[in-house]
């Protein structure tokens, strides 16, 4: 199901190019995978996912506020305007069947933005993948403000995230923790109740790892509390950064759901 772009006369308040990246085509695309990362993530996350995956699969990488291109820009700490401002910028490109991907607190946005389009469409993602992350109304926030930058620092790194390397170097830290904190904060001030959340038409998939110092697998099984289209789960082995060890194997399992021969 394909559902319209924007209402006649009327263009997006945000630009779709801004907000997301994606390669030029060489073919045709039968379904957009929009990919959301973690907290202080950037759209280099998923930077080697297209050429992993067939032509038929269109990657839309986030790009969020105050990382990497959009360093510049003030980052955003409200869940609402993060997912209202994410729903616009996607607008074009829902004129195909898509399909989220989360990790860890993208899997949040990619819910949120979910329920703003089945709300506005009555009819959301093919699939929403939710990876690193139990739901949003499970668990309790990360209490930053007792960390300094060296604790914030080793916290981020023991977690074994793609880059953290860049957090030794003192002028680096200095550009990159701000977006961090910012993200941070913007996670724990989003914690609602179950009875706040909405039961999704769209299936979903958690995606965790086995040894991950935050989630319990236990923690993946209740986003199977959103959902009324069904729900399964696959354990990788690993941490909660798990996909960098087995993104191939991720993107075959996502490949097998978007496009089952």
């Amino acid at each position: 199901m394909t559902l319209p772009t924007e209402s006649p006369g009327t263009a997006p308040a945000e630009d779709p190019a801004r907000w997301f990246r994606r390669r030029p085509r060489t073919s045709y695309p039968r379904v957009r995978l929009v990919c959301f990362p973690h907290a202080g993530g950037g759209a280099g996350l998923f930077r080697e996912w297209p050429e992993n995956l067939p032509g038929e699969i269109e990657v839309l990488a986030a790009r969020l506020p105050a990382r990497q291109d959009r360093f510049r820009e003030p980052p955003v700490e409200r869940m609402d305007e993060l997912a209202d401002r994410i729903t616009e910028a996607l607008r074009p490109y829902l004129d195909l069947p898509y399909a989220f991907f989360g990790h860890s607190l993208g899997s949040d946005i990619a819910y949120e933005v979910a329920r703003r389009l089945e709300r506005l469409y009555g009819h959301g993602p093919e699939r929403l993948f939710v990876s690193g992350s139990a739901a949003p109304h499970v668990g309790d926030p990360v209490d930053i403000g007792a960390y300094d930058d060296p604790a914030l620092i080793a916290e981020i790194q023991r977690l074994g995230a793609p880059g953290t390397e860049l957090l030794n170097d003192p002028e680096l830290a200095a550009l990159l923790l701000p977006s961090l904190r910012a993200d941070y904060r913007l996670s724990s001030a989003y914690r609602p109740a179950l009875g706040e959340l909405d039961v999704l038409r769209s299936p979903i998939t958690a995606l965790i790892g086995d040894r991950d110092p935050l989630v319990p697998v236990e923690g993946a099984l209740t986003w199977a509390h959103l959902t009324g289209g069904g729900f399964n789960h696959r354990v990788y082995p690993g941490g909660h950064f798990y996909l960098d060890r087995h993104r191939r194997a991720l993107l075959r399992l996502i490949q097998a759901v978007l496009l089952p021969s």
